[in-house]
C-alpha cells in the first residue's frame, strides 16, 4: 500500500492530482469485502480532493497530507450527515452541524474524507459484531474479528482501502484491532488529542487516535491531530517487562518477542491489575448506562441486543459503587507512577492472542473459555485507567495472524514511544505485513 507521505507528496509536486487519487480510493472503497465501510462519501471527496488541487494551482500550501485519503470511525461528526455511533436507530437523524474537531484538522492539513467506518454499536465491545450493520472481517483471514470497537478503521487501512483511519479508544478499541489486524495504532494521553464532536462512550476514558499501516504516516497524523510535534526522543528509553497477568494472559510468542527486544529489561508488576479492570468496567458502564437511560426507557428494542443489556446493567449500578471505582482510580494512578518513574517505556502485549473465529469468538482468559467482545481487552483497560500515551505496534510475523504490543510511556513522553518503535522496525522485530489480497493503490 502507498503510504499517506508518498501520496502527499505526488500531490504537492504535481506529479498526480488529488482528485484522481480520490477517485480510485472512492473505487475501492465501494469494493469493499471486509464488512468494514457503513457510508462512501463520494461527494464530499471528490470537492476536498478538488479544494486541494486548487490550492496547488494557485501556488498554495496544499497541507502535509495534501489529497491523502482517510477515513474514520461512525462516531465522528460528518457536517450534514447523522452520527450512527454504530447504531441505525441513529441514521435518520439528527444530523451534526459542523465536523469533528479532528476531521476539521484533517481537512485543514490537506486531507481528504472519504468514509465512515464500522464499530461496536455505541463502541460497546472488541470484536465490531454489530447487529444493523454487519460483523467486520479481518482482512489477514475474513474468517476471523477484525477486533472493535474500531474494527472497521483497523480493517479498512490493514486491507488497503485507505492509507490512514480514525478510532476512539475507552478501553482499548484502538489497540485491540490494531494487534488483530496487524497495524500501528495510538492511545494518546488523556486529553492529548481532541474529542470534540465524537459520539461518548464513557467520558472518563474516551479518546479519539489514528491507524495505520507505516509509522511514519501514524507520526505525521498524530501531528495533525495533536496541532504539535511529537518529535522521537534524543536519549535510548529506559525500558521494563510487564508480568503478572499481563503474561499469564498472553500468546507466547507475545512473551518471546518482549523479551528479545528487552532482555535485560527488569519484569515489574503493576499493583492490583485485575481490580483495576473490574474498576474500569464499573466506570464504563456507570457512564454508558447514564448516557443512555432515558433513550432506553423510552425504546430499548432499538438497540443492538448484544449491547442493550449491557447498558441498562450499567444503568442500575448504584452511585456508591461508582464513586468507590473513581477512588480506587485515584490510587492506582499514583501507584502507576511511583512504580514506572525509572522507566520510560512500559511493555506489554495488546490483545492477548491471535484474531478468534467469528464463528467461535471466545479466547482464553485464566485458561478458561471467555467471550472475545468482553475479554479481548483484557490488558488495555488496566492501562486505559491510568491516562498515559500508548502506541499500538504490530510484531512482524510474515504468513502467520497478526500480534501486537503497547508500548506505554509517560505523559509528555511520547517521543520514547516514536524512538523505541522506529528502533524496533529497523532491527525487524515489529513492523506491518499487509495481507496478500491488500488493495496496492498503485498510481496511473
Amino acid at each position: 500500500m502507498r503510504t499517506a507521505t508518498d501520496i502527499a507528496a505526488a500531490v504537492r509536486a504535481g506529479r498526480e492530482s488529488a482528485v484522481s487519487v480520490a477517485a480510485r480510493t472512492l473505487d475501492t472503497l465501494r469494493a469493499d469485502s471486509h464488512v468494514a465501510v457503513t457510508r462512501v462519501l463520494a461527494e464530499r471527496a471528490m470537492a476536498e480532493a478538488a479544494a486541494v488541487d486548487a490550492r496547488i494551482a494557485r501556488g498554495e500550501d496544499a497541507g502535509p497530507l495534501a489529497g491523502v485519503p482517510y477515513a474514520v470511525k461512525d462516531l465522528f461528526d460528518v457536517e450534514g450527515l447523522p452520527t450512527t455511533a454504530g447504531s441505525a436507530a441513529r441514521a435518520k437523524g439528527p444530523v451534526a452541524s459542523a465536523d469533528a474537531e479532528a476531521v476539521r484538522r484533517l481537512k485543514a492539513a490537506g486531507g481528504v474524507l472519504c468514509a465512515t467506518l464500522n464499530m461496536d454499536a455505541f463502541a460497546y465491545g472488541f470484536a465490531t459484531v454489530n447487529a444493523d450493520y454487519g460483523t467486520t472481517r479481518n482482512p489477514h483471514d475474513p474468517a476471523r474479528l477484525a477486533g472493535g470497537s474500531s474494527g472497521g478503521s483497523a480493517a479498512a487501512v490493514a486491507a488497503g482501502l485507505v492509507p490512514l483511519a480514525l478510532g476512539s479508544d475507552t478501553n482499548g478499541s484502538v489497540r485491540v484491532p490494531a494487534s488483530l489486524c496487524g497495524l500501528y495504532g495510538v492511545r494518546p494521553a488523556r486529553g492529548d488529542l481532541p474529542v470534540a464532536g465524537t459520539f461518548p462512550f464513557a467520558e472518563s476514558f474516551d479518546e479519539i487516535g489514528p491507524f495505520a499501516a507505516d509509522l511514519g504516516d501514524l507520526a505525521l497524523v498524530w501531528e495533525v491531530l495533536r496541532g504539535g510535534a511529537v518529535a522521537p526522543s534524543a536519549e535510548a528509553p529506559r525500558i521494563a517487562r510487564l508480568g503478572g497477568r499481563f503474561r499469564a494472559n498472553a500468546d507466547p510468542a507475545q512473551c518471546a518477542a518482549i523479551d528479545a527486544i528487552a532482555p535485560q529489561a527488569p519484569l515489574i508488576e503493576l499493583p492490583d491489575v485485575a481490580r483495576a479492570r473490574s474498576a474500569a468496567f464499573v466506570i464504563t458502564a456507570y457512564e454508558g448506562g447514564r448516557l443512555h437511560k432515558t433513550a432506553l426507557a423510552a425504546d430499548p428494542m432499538t438497540y443492538d441486543p448484544a449491547v442493550r443489556d449491557r447498558l441498562m446493567a450499567g444503568a442500575l449500578l448504584p452511585d456508591a459503587l461508582y464513586a468507590r471505582a473513581l477512588a480506587f482510580r485515584a490510587e492506582y494512578v499514583a501507584g502507576v507512577k511511583a512504580l514506572m518513574a525509572p522507566f520510560d517505556v512500559l511493555l506489554a502485549p495488546s490483545a492477548p492472542c491471535a484474531a478468534p473465529l467469528i464463528e467461535d469468538p471466545t479466547i482464553l482468559i485464566d485458561g478458561e473459555p471467555s467471550p472475545a467482545r468482553a475479554n479481548l481487552g483484557i490488558h488495555t483497560q488496566p492501562i486505559t485507567f491510568t491516562g498515559l500515551p500508548v502506541l499500538a505496534v504490530p510484531l512482524k510475523r510474515p504468513g502467520q495472524l497478526p500480534l501486537g504490543l503497547q508500548l506505554i510511556g509517560k505523559r509528555g513522553g511520547e517521543g520514547a514511544l516514536l524512538r523505541l518503535a522506529a528502533e524496533l522496525e529497523e532491527r525487524g522485530a515489529t513492523g506491518v505485513t499487509m495481507p496478500a489480497n491488500a488493495y496496492a493503490g498503485e498510481m496511473t
